[in-house]
């Protein structure tokens, strides 16, 4: 299964920093996001990007986790040479992470 199956994103860019919200469809489908999209599968799964510090928020109310990429954007959404790195196509490649919501830690073996 991918992220996109169970949830949606926003996303928003400031500077050289790029924020991505997931948010589950289904509430009842927050505790799998909280166990599988964690900081190191998000750099992991943005891997060619120079990422230097990542932040995640907790919003269980909202059925939401935030994360804060600091230096995803090459220096920032002026200043790049390089094409589609703003926050709304990284946020959009997120939702082809894979989660397997049969194991604990909901990801794939």
């Amino acid at each position: 299964m991918h992220l996109g199956d169970i949830a949606h994103v926003r996303a928003g860019d400031k500077g050289d920093i790029s924020q991505i919200s997931v948010i589950a469809y289904d509430p009842a489908d927050y505790p799998l996001l909280a166990r599988a999209v964690t900081c190191e599968r998000i750099v992991g799964h943005f891997a060619q990007l120079p990422v230097s510090v990542i932040q995640r928020y907790e919003l269980p109310a909202l059925g939401a986790l935030n994360f804060v990429l600091h230096g995803a954007l090459h220096g920032g959404v002026t200043r790049s040479i390089a094409l589609d790195l703003h926050g709304k196509t990284l946020s959009a490649q997120l939702l082809d992470l894979e989660i397997d919501p049969a194991t604990p830690c909901g990801v794939a073996p």
